[in-house]
């Protein structure tokens, strides 16, 4: 089979992989179609959102679908980097044992490893889960343990603050998108949520959608292949770089935003690495579209779900970051005139 058809086969399994996922949770379609994006970008994602809204249903789905092995963990105040790697017992007769955490149990068909309220786990945690991020291994009893399918799906609650320790921006500019989970404000939706039992039991409801839709161990070579078919146009490379400037020196590109001084208001912009994930998710945005040439509908699609958490305003400007940040988004892509 020849690339092209082999990617059209994948595109019909991603749309399908869609829809089930939409059917089991409803009321979420921009987020599910933006975790689509970073499945087949191979992108780590962190989500963000209130209680009970769905984030750990979401992603159980996601794996079912992909049919590679699922691994969660709570972050807490007490958590070391060695609870991710193992964790010690004494078995029936007493004597003690080690057994491989979450992160090594599954070994190479650890798909997806959900970090649950990660910004309750200490500095020393983050750390390791940036190797993790970036080079899917981890090193343990004197070895290195190879995961080269694993996607990383972080959460953090908005609504309790206590107790917490702020992500670096090294650790943020890792995830390749975060994505807000917010209640649903469709009152057919809600109504649906609260009174259809089949929404009340999660297990029963994942295990609805179809195994192995998308095989995970092929995941890694159809990005490739994604990457490689989509193609883009002098053009388009002037309009990334634009965006990228104005992520940095909005003022500089003539944005303007009320009771702000332009100049001060950003600390850093873009780095390049965080250009590449939002070129890598606009190229599968254009796929899943049907088609081989990115447009600039593609790029603006992703670039805040890329972009946002990855530019950092300077602290007298922190606190208004919920205010301010939508926007400056809005404002570059405005601003900046697409080809």
């Amino acid at each position: 089979m020849n690339t092209e058809h082999q990617l059209g086969d994948w595109r019909d399994q991603a749309l399908n992989f869609e829809r089930q996922i939409n059917h089991t949770v409803i009321g979420q379609k921009p987020a599910v179609r933006n975790l689509l994006l970073a499945v087949f970008a191979r992108g780590h994602v962190l989500l963000e959102g209130q209680v009970g809204v769905g984030k750990t249903t979401l992603l159980r789905a996601v794996a079912q679908g992909l049919g590679g092995q699922y691994q969660r963990i709570e972050g807490t105040i007490d958590l070391m980097p060695a609870d991710l790697i193992y964790y010690t017992y004494l078995n029936s007769d007493g004597r003690p044992c080690v057994d491989p955490g979450p992160l090594l149990k599954q070994g190479e068909e650890l798909a997806i490893f959900f970090f649950n309220e990660i910004n309750r786990a200490r500095p020393q945690v983050h750390s390791l889960l940036l190797r993790v991020m970036a080079e899917r291994s981890v090193s343990a009893f004197n070895r290195d343990y190879q995961m080269p399918h694993v996607q990383v799906f972080a959460d953090r609650n908005r609504v309790e603050r206590e107790e917490t320790f702020e992500l670096p921006a090294a650790a943020r500019d890792r995830f390749m998108m975060e994505i807000s989970i917010d209640t649903p404000d469709q009152d057919a939706v809600l109504d649906a949520l609260m009174f259809d039992p089949r929404f009340h039991d999660v297990d029963t409801l994942v295990a609805g959608i179809d195994k192995n839709i998308l095989s995970y161990y092929q995941l890694n070579e159809i990005a490739a292949q994604i990457q490689a078919s989509v193609k883009t146009s002098p053009t388009l490379h002037h309009y990334a770089l634009d965006l990228w400037k104005a992520s940095s020196r909005p003022g500089a590109y003539g944005i303007r935003l009320s009771d702000v001084e332009m100049e001060q208001l950003i600390q850093a912009g873009a780095s390049p690495r965080g250009m590449s994930y939002f070129i890598r998710a606009a190229k599968v945005r254009a796929w899943l579209e049907g088609r081989d040439m990115l447009l600039p509908e593609d790029m603006q699609a992703v670039f805040q779900v890329t972009m946002a958490h990855r530019i950092f305003l300077n602290p007298m400007y922190g606190y208004r970051k919920e205010e301010l940040m939508p926007a400056l988004i809005e404002g570059i892509l405005n601003g900046i005139a697409a080809p």
